[in-house]
């Protein structure tokens, strides 16, 4: 695994890049689903899809049958990272715009480090980062209570209470990764959770689902599906193997931005007070609470002498 910075290989940059833009405008394409997909529908049509565009590949190296061995902890995975959030994300985008949306996803780190003081990482406490995780939730809380947020009344903010549960849910799943399938080809593990999600929500998707889907909807689910979960979970993968887990999830700080451009050029989503205030400090807050403000990860020191 190449253990340099995003910007030191041009490879990582492109992959950086790739991941930015790709899970950026996974909202844009949610928000066009929902219009005439029901929220189970969405979640079982773009899993299906992203399974079955990698179960060739997963079928031909092995993987699936490796992942099959601890299909488990693969379930376990596929359902805090896929279930839960897909159909999270897609009832949430009936009542939210898809900028704020993505806004508050990229407060993963944030629950991250809250997870990982949990576990014993008391590293958390350190003034920098502690600072960071006030300060990125204080601009949640602008967010959320800024003026002009709420032009749907209370169901905007159940649906904000969706999101904030679908990046805790974001933060727990790399664990499962970390601390029970770091030995499982990821092709496996990702194709075997699409397909196993997948077949769980298609009765509710069919049951649902009421009226005829648009053209506009239909193509959106299947660039969901086939570029935002299958090439994105692959390219995902890629951008860990170039640069290292650490340093792979920064592109999440550049997602909330494409999103919130995206929708205010391509769905004419307004850009609330709330959210010009609060979109920076939580970023900020996110950037500080992860990396302490170091663009590198503090390299381990050797052991003292007396400690061998």
């Amino acid at each position: 695994m190449n253990a340099h910075h995003p910007g030191s290989t041009r490879k990582g940059w492109i992959l950086f890049a790739v991941m930015a833009f790709v899970w950026g405008i996974t909202y844009l394409f949610i928000k066009e689903a929902v219009h005439s997909f029901s929220p189970p529908a969405v979640v079982a049509g773009r899993t299906l899809l992203g399974g079955l565009i990698l179960l060739p590949f997963a079928l031909r190296s092995g993987a699936l049958a490796a992942a099959w061995k601890h299909w488990p902890w693969v379930l376990a995975f596929g359902l805090i990272e896929m279930a839960g959030p897909f159909l999270l994300l897609s009832h949430a985008e009936t009542q939210l715009p898809s900028g704020l949306t993505g806004l508050l996803v990229s407060t993963v780190p944030l629950f991250a480090v809250l997870i990982a003081l949990l576990r014993g990482d008391r590293s958390a406490l350190a003034p920098i980062r502690l600072g960071g995780l006030l300060l990125g939730f204080a601009g949640v809380a602008v967010v959320v209570a800024g003026p002009g947020l709420f032009p749907h009344g209370p169901g905007s903010a159940f649906a904000i209470g969706e999101i904030l549960l679908t990046a805790v849910m974001y933060a727990i799943a790399p664990f499962i990764i970390a601390l029970k399938l770091r030995d499982v080809p990821s092709l496996g593990t990702i194709t075997l959770a699409l397909f196993a999600i997948g077949i769980g929500y298609l009765p509710a998707g069919l049951l649902t689902q009421h009226e005829v889907p648009t053209i506009r909807s239909t193509v959106s689910l299947v660039l969901l599906g086939v570029v935002c979960t299958a090439l994105a979970f692959v390219a995902f993968f890629a951008l860990i193997r170039e640069v290292g887990p650490v340093r792979a999830p920064l592109f999440t700080y550049i997602n909330p931005i494409v999103a919130i451009v995206l929708g205010t050029i391509v769905l004419a989503e307004p850009l609330t007070p709330g959210l010009l205030i609060g979109f920076p400090i939580v970023l900020i807050g996110c950037w500080f609470a992860a990396t302490g403000g170091r663009l590198r990860p503090r390299e381990p020191q050797p052991p003292q002498p007396s400690q061998l």
